[in-house]
């Protein structure tokens, strides 16, 4: 097996269709053993019906609750019988062949993990790497607009190393994921691939982002509110300065 492509899922039956539908389309040429496995955090909005009616071929694992991002992929991971394992938000839509791009790329960077450019709806550019929060990066970002100046948060429009890529698209070989630890559990929602990515780099992998392999991201879809994400991210913040800081 080439490839496990690992969804987590909850309460977004709508964009879980485009997003198979978009990856179904995009492999349709392609000569990859893939597999797909979606983890549903216990939706009740009929996700796990269509998944049932019109997906069989996709690898289901149903939660009895929501376990959280980092925990739903961890699951995923573990099952995956694909050399790489590439994580996808329910949010994302591949364009065109985004999905072999990537890989090819990460095949041609060993020792790394591959994130894709992200586009908003509108096609804009969606910042969705950028460099690790020291303390001078989470003060530009809370109070001096460092998100829209491009200081803690960017969208390259070339290849760079770079300290985090958006778990929405997050590429890497399987070994990698688990040589590195998998998530940390303990963040339910936002700043979990931070977290990951920062112990990746202590056991010698890079964080590269590919421009050339494209995906429209939605955002926010599983969090509700923009409320709801704020305060997220600020509680994923916490966690990792408690965790790796004095």
């Amino acid at each position: 097996m080439d490839l496990t492509i690992i969804i987590p899922s909850y309460n977004t039956k709508d964009l879980l269709d485009r997003c198979l539908s978009s990856i179904y389309i995009s492999l349709l040429k392609s000569k990859l053993a893939f597999e797909i496995i979606v983890v549903d955090n216990a939706s009740n909005d009929d996700t796990r019906k269509l998944l049932k009616e019109k997906y069989p071929r996709v690898i289901k694992i149903f939660n009895k609750q929501n376990s959280g991002y980092g925990k739903a992929n961890n699951q995923g991971i573990k099952d995956a019988k694909g050399e790489y394992v590439l994580l996808l938000n329910s949010d994302i839509r591949v364009m065109e062949d985004g999905i072999e791009r990537l890989l090819r790329f990460a095949k041609e960077n060993p020792k790394s993990f591959a994130g894709g450019k992200l586009f908003n709806e509108d096609k804009s550019p969606q910042a969705s790497s950028g460099p690790m929060y020291t303390l001078p990066v989470v003060f530009a970002m809370l109070f001096c607009k460092g998100d829209t100046l491009g200081i803690t948060r960017y969208s390259p429009d070339h290849i760079n190393k770079v300290d985090w890529v958006s778990g929405a698209c997050l590429l890497g070989k399987k070994e990698a994921f688990v040589d590195a630890g998998l998530f940390d559990e303990g963040i339910f929602m936002y700043m979990e691939e931070i977290e990951f990515l920062y112990r990746a780099k202590q056991k010698g992998y890079t964080t590269l982002f590919y421009p050339s392999a494209c995906f429209v991201h939605t955002g926010a879809a599983s969090s509700g509110e923009r409320k709801t994400s704020v305060l997220n991210i600020f509680r994923g913040l916490c966690y990792f300065y408690r965790k790796h800081r004095s």
